[in-house]
């Protein structure tokens, strides 16, 4: 794979899961042993990613300073005998450059992948979302799939889908497509956050994508949406009208997206990671049976 870059966007202000973001940024929200950001790094770094471009915002230096080395911390656990801990701390010493900007106003994520331009310049990257996990526990290909689709298929954009149910197609920025039957799906049409009516499928976009530089062009050729905000979706259907060659792949069937985007969402979240997390799995499953059986019994 020659891509080996990755725009992540974490400069929302995750007014949807308040009070946890007043003074923490939602991609930093634990989700079982670790904060969600963490979760995506991991699974770009699976992928082969060895570069990450982190598009931050006013509030958000913890995750910088999350993925620095600490010395200090390091220091102290040995001194203490807590050697123990220190391999939860190895995800510091992933062989991966990280860089950051800030996107200064809030203007959307196509504003956000915007600002990505002046340091990426004509280098096709990955966008992985910073509040959206791929495959429990972050163990998902779908990136590396979507790489070697846009090289083998000289694609302009690949992006990642996942079918959802027709009620929830307001939530997501959604797809046309031609076959839908096919793993490599020729996509002719996006629309963001569109009802029923008007959605052309129930193929949402998964919060990850490969973008040929062509995407810079669109996003600053597109019309900001009633509130003022780039959106990416309107820049991808911009590509499309253009003639570009916007692909799509199919998140595997065992493959889930974990959106961390409210509240509903990131309890079922926080809820599947502890059950089935490898050391206290087990235990917090007896935990909440033995809870729901004493429940079912006071009722």
């Amino acid at each position: 794979m020659t891509i080996n870059i990755a725009i992540v966007p974490v400069a929302g202000l995750g007014t949807s899961v308040l009070p946890l973001t007043k003074s923490q940024p939602k991609e930093m929200l634990a989700v079982g042993r670790k904060p969600v950001v963490q979760y995506v790094v991991e699974e770009l770094a699976s992928n082969g990613i060895e570069r990450i471009l982190f598009i931050t915002a006013q509030g958000k230096s913890s995750i910088a300073a999350h993925f620095d080395i600490d010395e200090n911390l390091i220091q102290y656990l040995r001194e203490t005998g807590r050697e123990t801990n220190l391999s939860e701390l190895a995800f510091e010493r992933q062989d991966i450059e990280y860089f950051y900007t800030r996107q200064r106003r809030q203007l959307g994520l196509g504003h956000a992948v915007l600002c990505a331009e002046p340091l990426i310049g004509k280098e096709p990257a990955v966008v992985a979302l910073g509040d959206s996990i791929i495959g429990r526990h972050a163990s998902s290909s779908i990136v590396s799939r979507m790489i070697d689709t846009f090289e083998t298929e000289k694609a302009d954009a690949v992006i990642a889908l996942e079918p959802v149910a027709p009620r929830d197609v307001d939530q997501y920025g959604i797809v046309a497509v031609n076959d839908p039957s096919l793993d490599c799906l020729q996509i002719t049409g996006a629309i963001e956050k569109p009802t029923t009516s008007e959605a052309p499928s129930n193929l949402s976009i998964a919060a990850r994508y490969v973008f040929s530089p062509a995407i810079y062009d669109a996003l600053e050729n597109t019309t900001t949406d009633r509130n003022g905000n780039l959106q990416l979706t309107d820049a991808i259907s911009n590509l499309i009208d253009q003639g570009a060659n916007v692909l799509g792949v199919k998140l595997s069937p065992d493959v889930k997206r974990y959106d961390i985007g409210n509240f509903d969402s990131y309890f079922k979240t926080f809820l599947e990671f502890t059950l089935t997390d490898p050391e206290f799995g087990i235990e917090m499953q007896s935990y909440v049976r033995d809870y729901l059986g004493q429940q079912a019994e006071q009722k």
